[in-house]
């Protein structure tokens, strides 16, 4: 098929595909009630029993992504504070679907979409924590498991600037003039081109599609690791903006530690810059809560200091 989007599949995985291949590759959970549960960019992501969810790549570049996860997540264990997918079930390509699929254990947990700024804040401490020990993770050590080295090129701001005028350019016909020039203005006050390159283990994609929160809208899973990589810690502090009410990020950078002005302003910026994307792919599929979701992410960001 033709991509026209970068969310667009290059492999269709219909539930009874998955079923076909979860079951017969591991058998003891043929018993199992199979649900599709989501469809990511990268994956669609299937609900097997209580304890599990299969992730199964849906775009060729997925594939290497999700060899990264199998490798790297197990290592994690003793460093992550919040709860996060575990690789159980290790699925093999076949003649029926060309790719390897994880089965991991299933992370119970809500999208954070319309909580209140109270409980965004009261996740504060819990995420500057899980950063704080994410980022402590050797880098080499990383590295040496294939992991990538910044495999976007965040350190390039002009370029990445380019990109975000291109997608305002896209975005101006259908959204509030006064969202257009709150996001024209902020852009245009963006005058660093490059930053200064900084080593540490990324989940490297974190905004509300990946993050969890319990019934009491606090933080309680963090999912999607395919974006693993080593970079510059702005990449993961964006969620200080993005997630964040401008009156809890002091707390948040009391316990993750001071961060010097270049790792804010690719924080902020990739806390724009990701809900730009997710606002331009809820416009193609007229998903008007996760358009609205991506607003207020932007509004939140670019709010305080």
């Amino acid at each position: 098929m033709t991509n026209s989007n970068p969310w667009d599949a290059d492999w269709d995985v219909s539930e009874p595909l998955a079923r076909a291949l979860i079951f017969r590759q591991f058998p003891r959970l043929s018993s199992m009630p199979i649900k599709l549960i989501g469809c990511g960019w990268d994956n669609v992501v299937f609900r097997v029993g209580d304890e599990y969810v299969f992730r199964f790549p849906r775009r060729n570049v997925a594939v290497a992504l999700i060899k990264k996860e199998g490798v790297l997540l197990p290592m994690l264990a003793a460093f992550l504070t919040i709860p996060y997918p575990k690789p159980v079930f290790y699925g093999e390509p076949t003649n029926d679907y060309p790719f390897p699929f994880l089965g991991y254990t299933y992370v119970p947990g809500t999208f954070p979409k319309g909580l209140t700024d109270e409980q965004r804040a009261s996740s504060a401490v819990a995420l500057a924590t899980f950063l704080k020990r994410l980022h402590a993770f050797p880098s080499q050590c990383a590295r040496e498991n294939g992991i990538e080295h910044d495999h976007r090129n965040l350190l390039d701001i002009a370029q990445r600037k380019e990109k975000m005028q291109t997608f305002l350019s896209t975005l101006a016909v259908h959204i509030p003039a006064e969202d257009r020039d709150v996001i024209a203005n902020y852009l245009g006050q963006v005058v660093i081109d490059r930053l200064s390159p900084r080593e540490v283990l990324l989940h490297g994609d974190l905004h509300v599609k990946n993050m969890l929160v319990d019934e009491a809208g606090q933080i309680s899973g963090i999912i999607d690791w395919g974006d693993l990589n080593v970079g510059h810690p702005g990449a993961d502090v964006n969620v200080a903006y993005s997630f964040l009410p401008p009156q809890a990020r002091q707390s948040f950078f009391h316990t993750y530690g001071e961060v010097d002005e270049e790792t804010k302003i690719l924080a902020r910026m990739m806390a724009v810059y990701i809900p730009m994307l997710l606002w331009m792919q809820a416009i193609d599929h007229n998903d008007e809560i996760v358009a609205e979701e991506a607003r207020m992410t932007i509004r939140r960001a670019l709010a305080g200091e």
